[in-house]
Parts: structure tokens; sequence; C-alpha cells
């Protein structure tokens, strides 16, 4: 695997544009959150209500707002370098293959994503979720030595009406320096997002523990494995301030995965 990859919170910061480096500086300033933790501590606290929309009422997961965090330097979003989300195609829920000059499909886990945008425990209708990931490899598309004419998991999805969005993709690889996880930016509106325009949200979702233990003695993840013993939740310069808001709950089997999410914003 090279070394081309996410190297943690001091790197994600000196490579950040100023459009991410106001985002994360503004308001309450920047919050490091985020990670996988021991079975014990999966998922996180919600309470369920009912609450009045629009269209009527509607029942939606309360959550705090989860806390803003690096995107780190392979956002794909125009604010470091390439940007896919003004591309025909990444408005999608299946991110497994890339699209336009190469279709590729990223090898891995199978793992449907699902996250649910909530706003004082209102359903966020019409928002927006960008979501990407690194591949087997630790590899990020667009950016790492092999893979830059690549842009699989990556992909835009606009919330339903119960706030949420589901992508397909597989699992991601645990690569030195980092705990396992998952970026994804949350817009006001689907057009906003596909102008590459200013995300309210900025965040991190986290794998839990002895899901990631699972996945990476299977085929193909033998380097994330070793990466796993060297790694902790308290050493992650990104994720040991905490991790509530942002562990995703985990189902499934080798077969296929699900991580669910409740977001606050």
């Amino acid at each position: 695997m090279t070394d081309d990859h996410d190297r943690g919170l001091a790197f994600d910061l000196a490579t950040l544009g100023r459009r991410r480096m106001l985002a994360l500086l503004g308001g309450a300033g920047l919050t490091v959150i985020a990670g996988c933790a021991t079975p014990s501590t999966q998922g996180q606290a919600t309470t369920t209500t009912t609450a009045a929309t629009s269209g009527g009422t509607a029942s939606a997961a309360c959550a705090d707002p989860i806390p803003e965090e690096t995107a780190g330097p392979y956002p794909g979003d125009g604010s470091n370098g390439p940007n896919v989300l003004t591309e025909s195609g990444i408005v999608r829920s299946d991110i497994r293959s890339s699209f336009g000059a190469s279709t590729n499909t990223a090898k891995g886990v199978p793992l449907t994503i699902e996250l649910t945008i909530v706003e004082n425990c209102v359903p966020a209708t019409g928002a927006a979720v960008y979501l990407w990931h690194c591949d087997i490899d630790g590899k990020y598309s667009m950016y790492s030595q092999g893979v830059t004419n690549e842009n699989y998991l990556r992909g835009v999805q606009e919330t339903d009406a119960q706030g949420k969005v589901r992508f397909t993709s597989v699992f991601p690889a645990a690569y030195s320096g980092r705990w396992p996880h998952i970026h994804f930016e949350i817009y006001p509106s689907l057009a906003e997002a596909t102008k590459a325009g200013e995300p309210t949200t900025t965040t991190q979702l986290a794998l839990p523990e002895d899901i990631c233990d699972k996945v990476y003695a299977s085929d193909g993840y033998s380097q994330s494995l070793r990466n796993m013993e060297r790694s902790s939740l308290d050493s992650d310069m990104v994720f040991r301030d905490g991790h509530d808001s942002q562990l995703a709950t985990v189902t499934g089997d080798l077969s296929g995965y699900t991580a669910s999410l409740t977001v606050g914003i």
C-alpha cells in the first residue's frame, strides 16, 4: 500500500483550502470527535419523537448535532484539487464503480451505508449528502497513486421524506495512522451539492471495532488487519476525543453489512 493516504489531523489541516478552513474554524470551532469502539459502545443514543412538518407529522429520531470534522486531504469537492461534484453521474446510490472515462469497480466486502439526517427531531427532507471513503487498499480515488483516473466510492444522494439516504458501497480499509472511517458532507439541497456550494456540515462516520476485525480477517484486507493491530481509538489524532454521535450501528455478515447512523444537524 502506498503512503499517499489521509495522515491524521495535522496533515489534514495543512492541506485544507480556504473554504474548508473557514467552515471548520467558524462558529464553535473545530471539534474532532469520531471513531470505532468496542462492541459494548456500538451505536449512538437517540430518542424517537413525533414532530410537525410542512406535510403533516413525521416520526424521527432525535440526535444532537454531529461534530464538525476535517474533510481530509482528498475531498474531491473542489476545495483541495479535483471536483467530482459538478460531474454528470455523481448523483447515485451505488458508488462501487467509477463513471465517465473509467467504469472500474472497487473490490471489497459489500457495505450499505444508511444515514438519517434530522434537525430538531424533524427529518431533513430535501437535503443532500456527499459521501466518500477509501478503497480496500486504503487509497482514495482521484488522488492516490494508481487510482487518480478513478472516481469510485464517491456519490451524492438527496434525502427522502424521512431524511434518509442510502449508499451501496464496499467496506473501507484501515490504513496506517487512522481508524476506519467514512467521510461525508451535508448540503442544504441537491442543487447546492452539485454546484459544489457550501456544505452545512462536514464530518466522519466511524465503524465499530468488532465488525472491522471480522471484515479485515477476510480476503483482501490483510494489511488492514495489521494496521488495526497497531491502532487504537485513544491514539487516533482525529477520533480520540470521543465518538458517541458518530459511531454507526452495523448489522449483517461477510455477505453484506449495513452501517446505520442518525445524524443531527
